[in-house]
């Protein structure tokens, strides 16, 4: 339910802020990201938040004085919206959501890469460039080393995982031999 609102919620701000002039979704994101760090680093103002005991309008007066002169009007409204509707409690899963939609909009393309040792990065901007040469987009890429793949490399895509590694190599040899 909070994933569907909070994409409901980026969508909207991500389009509220093309229609803006002057104002960068990159920007956006860094004060979306401050909001919701602000929010994470305190239990008491999570608790203030979190309270149905606590009015609306008291927790207006709260994000008033913490956020009206820290971020720039377009998130400030946002938050304030927000919290009309219930839903500041939501805000990290909106900043992912946003930064999600941002990266589709920038062409952009998460990839998770696990190799069996630590690749220097002169190895790993190889690898980089050839996935994005295969996918005709920039990705962003997320390293992992498990030494239990033996050697080779293991792509997650958009949940698609591609298993280059010897470990899956075997294990397919493996399989095969048995059915024989």
């Amino acid at each position: 339910m909070t994933e569907l609102a909070s994409k409901k919620w980026a969508k909207a701000l991500i389009e509220l802020s093309q229609e803006t002039e002057g104002i960068s979704n990159e920007d956006v994101l860094k004060d979306l990201r401050d909001v919701a760090e602000t929010v994470n680093s305190s239990e008491e103002l999570k608790n203030v938040i979190n309270n149905p005991s606590i009015s609306t309008e008291e927790k207006q007066i709260v994000i008033c004085k913490l956020f009206q002169n820290r971020v720039m009007p377009i998130v400030y409204n946002f938050i304030f919206v927000l919290n009309l509707r219930k839903r500041l409690n939501i805000i990290n899963d909106i900043a992912d959501e946003f930064e999600r939609e941002l990266e589709v909009l920038n062409n952009i393309v998460r990839v998770d890469i696990t190799s069996a040792i630590e690749l220097n990065e002169e190895k790993r901007a190889q690898i980089k460039d050839r996935v994005e040469e295969k996918l005709h987009k920039d990705i962003k890429v997320n390293w992992g080393v498990d030494t239990d793949i033996i050697a080779g490399l293991i792509f997650n895509i958009n949940d698609t995982v591609v298993d280059n590694s010897i470990k899956h190599k075997l294990e397919k040899l493996s399989e095969n031999i048995i059915k024989m």
